[in-house]
Parts: C-alpha cells; sequence; structure tokens
C-alpha cells in the first residue's frame, strides 16, 4: 500500500518562512516519489496537532526549523506517540541546538572548534571579552539568526543595533579568517564539500534564503587533505551528537596561508534547509541522488525508538 506521510511545517519559531518553504518542496518531491502526503501547517497548538496524528501515519517528515521543531521537543512528542519521524531523535537534537555543548562533545572527539566562551548580555555590553575581532552567536538558534561580527575599531555595540532577543547569553567565538564550508551526511556517510561565497559580509539570513546573494561551488576548490579532512570531521560530528538520517555540519577553513590551511568545525544542523537553495539537495544531487530520491530515502529510515 502507499505509505502515508504527514509533512509538519511552519512552527512558531523566527524560521517559521524557511520552513514553509522546506516543506512544500519537500512534500511535492515525496508525492513525485509516490507517497501519499498530507500537508501540516504547525501553528503552535500542540493538542490540534496530536489530534491530526491521529490515525497515525506511517512516517511524519519533519520540516520544521529552529526552537520547537529543531530543539527536540516534537521529537520527544513523536516518540511518546510511537511515530516514525525523520532526522535525528531528542537527544541528539537538543546537543546540536546548544551550540557550547555541541563544541564541548565534538572537541573531545579531537575536532578544531574555534577559541570562544559563553558570557552574559550585561557582561558583553560591559567590554570585550576577548580581542577584536570575534562572533557574537545565541547560544541555541538557527539559519545564522542574531549572529554579529565585532570588528576591531567598530564603535558598534557587539550584540548590533537592532534590540537583542535570543536570551541573556551568548557564546562569543574567535572569528576565523578564510572561506565558508559546508558538509551534508547522509546516513553513514559524508556527501560533498561546498564552498559558501555570499556577496555580503558574512553567511547570515540573508545569504542563505535570498536568491543570487551567495555562490555555491560544489565540489569545493580545496586541496584533497582538507577536503578529507572535512569529510570525516561532518561524520564524526554526527556521530558524535547521535544523529540519524540527514545533518549537514558547517566549518571555516582558514587558508590565508596558502594551503593546506586549517579547518575550523562551527556547528551541525540537525534539520538541514531543503528549499530550492539548500545545499542537502545539492551535495545528494553530486552524489546521483535526485531530490525525490532523497526525501523518499528519509522516509524509508524515519524511526523512532518507542
Amino acid at each position: 500500500m502507499t505509505k502515508r506521510v504527514i509533512v509538519l511545517m511552519g512552527g512558531t519559531s523566527a524560521e517559521r518562512e524557511v520552513s514553509l518553504d522546506s516543506g512544500r518542496a519537500c512534500a511535492e518531491a515525496l508525492e513525485e516519489a509516490g507517497y501519499r502526503v498530507i500537508r501540516y501547517d504547525f501553528d503552535g497548538d500542540v493538542a490540534a496537532l496530536v489530534a491530526a496524528l491521529d490515525p497515525k501515519p506511517d512516517a511524519l517528515f519533519n520540516a520544521l526549523h529552529g526552537r520547537w521543531g529543531e530543539d527536540g521537543c516534537v521529537q520527544g512528542l513523536l516518540e511518546l506517540l510511537h511515530i516514525p519521524y525523520s532526522h535525528s531523535g531528542p537527544m541528539a537534537s537538543a546537543l546540536a541546538m546548544n551550540k557550547p555543548m555541541a563544541k564541548t562533545l565534538v572537541t573531545a572527539a579531537g575536532i578544531t572548534c574555534p577559541d570562544g566562551m559563553v558570557v552574559s548580555t550585561r557582561a558583553l555590553a560591559g567590554g570585550d571579552p576577548m580581542a577584536r575581532p570575534y562572533v557574537v552567536k545565541p547560544l541555541a538558534e538557527g539559519s545564522s539568526l542574531g549572529v554579529h561580527i565585532a570588528h576591531a575599531g567598530d564603535n558598534r555595540p557587539p550584540l548590533g543595533d537592532e534590540p537583542w532577543q535570543f536570551g541573556e547569553e551568548v557564546l562569543v567565538e574567535e572569528f576565523i579568517e578564510g572561506r565558508e564550508l559546508t558538509v551534508a551526511v547522509m546516513g553513514d556517510r559524508a556527501l560533498e564539500v561546498t564552498e559558501l561565497r555570499p556577496t555580503v559580509e558574512f553567511y547570515d539570513y540573508k545569504a542563505k534564503y535570498t536568491d543570487g546573494v551567495t555562490e555555491h561551488l560544489v565540489p569545493a576548490p580545496v586541496c584533497d587533505a582538507i577536503r578529507e579532512q572535512a569529510l570525516a570531521a561532518a561524520l564524526c560530528a554526527h556521530q558524535t551528537l547521535c544523529c540519524r538520517g540527514v545533518t549537514r555540519s558547517d566549518f571555516r577553513y582558514d587558508d590565508t596561508e596558502g594551503e593546506p590551511g586549517r579547518l575550523y568545525y562551527l556547528e551541525t544542523n540537525t534539520q538541514p534547509g531543503m528549499t530550492s537553495l539548500s545545499l542537502v539537495p545539492e551535495q545528494a544531487a553530486q552524489n546521483g541522488i535526485s531530490f525525490p530520491q532523497l526525501c523518499a530515502w528519509m522516509v524509508e529510515n524515519a524511526t523512532c525508538s518507542g
């Protein structure tokens, strides 16, 4: 029988519109692959969502991004309901979403990360916690939301000009010169290395989701040693954080003094974007996997611990 799949999208986080784009694209791909698809736009009403999951679907494709959909909350609900779902489980989702915790774990696994620390927004307002330039990040947000670079000699506040809305603590990291690289992992294999070349200052929310702002170079024009290191580090991070399904890990590559330079791990995304601009489908296509095939693989590998 044709499998009945609910595609969960939308949500209440700051990444709602991106989630809707991902959900629509994945729903269309799954229909093309032959599944019976039901689209569900989650608006924060958990009781209504639970009602919509009765009768239980054969699988749920989680296309939510950001808080609640990416941090282990919806995953925990699906575990309680015994409904197989795509992407990582509650623990892996929570660990990867918490940038300081994820860095602690992958550093222990031997992966190099930028030096950094967690500081309060009040302390940050009182003075620089490290020499500039440095990067300020929310502890648990995706899509580069709230990320700022504090440049040397810049009089702008480290948290930017807009009111800060991402919590009372932040992650402050040294700024790494060089290039932006990313690697998708599908199950037990890393797919490819992509270099991202934004036309804006850095690979922020606008660069990720605005057509024409960022050039994707796949495979990335890096030396073989760095390519292999990036592939191995992404797979190691995926496994260290106990992820499953598809993830995407981001890196900075400092080759300012020539190749091979030094590779730095930034974060792992357990719910990577699946829009027309997204990186995972590009890397899958590089490996001969079409978008419908990729989405179908994610459904066929959907699970829950029960």
